[in-house]
């Protein structure tokens, strides 16, 4: 019988384990503020850094205030929409690939932009641009645990996860991996990876969400999970950047720091973890 990731990290088989990480801290002070709070304050365990937004340098300086926050790097080759942008984090004359030439900045966050930039994307400057945003954390003295990705799940194209998993051995990270074939070659290699469906808190309907969370803790299952949640206070200015999703970022903030999510993981024994234990086991 396959041993399960969280059997790899030292729990037992019938062991329900969690890791629920805050994505997109640095994209604005409202991300930021509530990121902090859903982990101090909630039962959230990690966060992901997004280097390039325009709040990752307040993000950058919470963290190093907060070394008790464990995190890692969310590492994004596009923006979220043409209201919103960010640039690359390298020279955009050194990652020319990357950019849309009909605006000169990083695609945006939908389904014909990401296949033009996959399509067109050298793993030249992929790799730049990676680095660049690795190194700009590693650089102030911050210590990430892994690297996930924004918006490309495990990086959207073969060769650039695996890209992406040989920079995090290369920087002593562990990696979300969540797509089938990603987790196969983790597998392969030992490396502990979600057990389970991965949960992005986008997918969730609005409708009785903090019931629906609920059930889901509930009803999890045994081994290694992953929830990647999105939570952000509704301020005035965030409800006019993100117009639809500020309220599912609302909400996830308020179910990540309410007294009912905390009953429930401690009336059902699930372990709540962040990924310092998989980049323990990554790097073995």
């Amino acid at each position: 019988m396959d041993r399960r990731s969280s059997e790899l990290l030292g729990f037992a088989r019938d062991a329900r384990v969690l890791i629920v990480s805050c994505d997109d801290l640095g994209m604005h002070d409202a991300v930021n503020a509530a990121v902090v709070e859903s982990i101090e304050n909630g039962i959230a365990s990690s966060c992901s850094l997004m280097v390039p937004c325009p709040a990752a340098a307040n993000a950058i300086r919470l963290l190093r205030e907060r070394p008790h926050i464990p995190f890692g790097i969310h590492l994004a080759l596009v923006c979220d929409s043409p209201e919103y942008r960010w640039g690359p984090t390298a020279a955009k004359a050194d990652v020319p690939s990357l950019l849309d030439p009909d605006t000169n900045e990083l695609y945006v966050n939908t389904p014909a932009q990401r296949t033009a930039l996959l399509a067109e994307a050298k793993l030249t400057d992929v790799e730049r641009e990676l680095r660049a945003q690795i190194d700009a954390v590693v650089d102030v003295g911050l210590a990430p645990t892994h690297l996930d990705w924004h918006c490309l799940a495990d990086g959207g194209r073969a060769d650039i996860g695996d890209l992406a998993m040989a920079l995090a051995e290369e920087y002593g990270l562990a990696a979300r991996v969540w797509l089938d074939e990603g987790r196969r070659k983790a597998r392969e290699q030992g490396k502990p990876v979600v057990d389970n469906a991965f949960l992005d808190s986008y997918s969730i309907s609005l409708g009785d969400k903090a019931a629906t969370y609920g059930r889901m803790l509930r009803e999890l299952p045994p081994g290694l999970n992953e929830w990647a949640i999105h939570p952000a206070h509704g301020t005035e200015q965030w409800q006019t950047i993100e117009p639809t999703g500020w309220r599912i970022r609302q909400t996830d903030h308020s179910f990540l720091t309410s007294p009912q999510a905390r009953e429930i993981l401690d009336h059902e024994g699930i372990t709540v973890i962040d990924y310092r234990p998989l980049q323990q086991a990554w790097n073995a």
